[in-house]
């Protein structure tokens, strides 16, 4: 796991289980530990249950189906997954089993790459963008669901390659008033940021960084004036 993904976790627990109960039922999506994982960022007590496709450090659980969680409904605090749904050949399923397993007040947080190279695990399928968070709402009403999207942006990178799509679910819409606060009230290393109640982007940008660079350095190629 890159250091931007682990710093975006520890950000969101930091957030938001302050508003969970004293003891959290916690389910990570994809916990296999390859260099960190989000169950060493997340403090205080908190029952918590890692699954993956594959045994390891770090896996509580195997899964048979990658689309059915083995929870009953309405049983789960927090969901948690980090790196996982640009493997998911269909993620917007997958988005409605987790909410299935939330509570009312559950929450579900997500990381995914909104850059980045080809990286089969086992297959890679998907880049998330700043409309991506209202598009999985969108989604889940079709099926008859509520959630809400609390808040969502682009982290800038931390010495890597990545620039990380963040979105936080809440279930049901009703009981927002539960979560007072957010992770973008207090962060400043991001872009394309939405809080729940504005469609207006925190700190706007339509190129990623890499991008962002490229056009720099292609700049200074074609400008007669730039240092050699």
């Amino acid at each position: 796991m890159h250091v931007s993904a682990l710093a975006n976790g520890e950000s969101f627990f930091r957030t938001y289980l302050a508003h969970g109960p004293s003891r959290p039922r916690i389910v990570e999506i994809g916990s296999l530990d390859v260099n960190g994982s989000l169950r060493a960022v997340c403090s205080g007590e908190a029952s918590y249950t890692g699954v993956d496709f594959a045994p390891g450090k770090g896996v509580d659980i195997v899964l048979d189906d990658p689309y059915v969680l083995p929870f009953e409904d309405a049983t789960v605090d927090f969901c948690v997954a980090s790196s996982v749904f640009e493997h998911s050949e269909m993620f917007w399923v997958l988005f409605v089993e987790i909410l299935r397993i939330l509570a009312p007040h559950g929450v579900f947080y997500v990381n995914a790459p909104s850059n980045g190279s080809f990286h089969r695990y086992p297959v890679d399928c998907w880049r998330f963008y700043p409309d991506s968070g209202a598009a999985l709402v969108a989604w889940a009403r079709r099926c008859g669901l509520d959630p809400v999207l609390l808040e969502s942006y682009v982290s800038l990178q931390k010495g890597d390659a990545w620039n990380d799509f963040v979105g936080v679910f809440l279930k049901d819409a009703r009981m927002i008033a539960r979560y007072p606060h957010r992770i973008l009230d207090t962060k400043k290393d991001f872009y394309n940021g939405l809080v729940h109640g504005s469609e207006q982007f925190l700190n706007p940008a339509e190129s990623t960084e890499d991008m962002l660079r490229q056009q720099a350095l292609a700049g200074m190629a074609t400008d007669p004036h730039s240092p050699r």
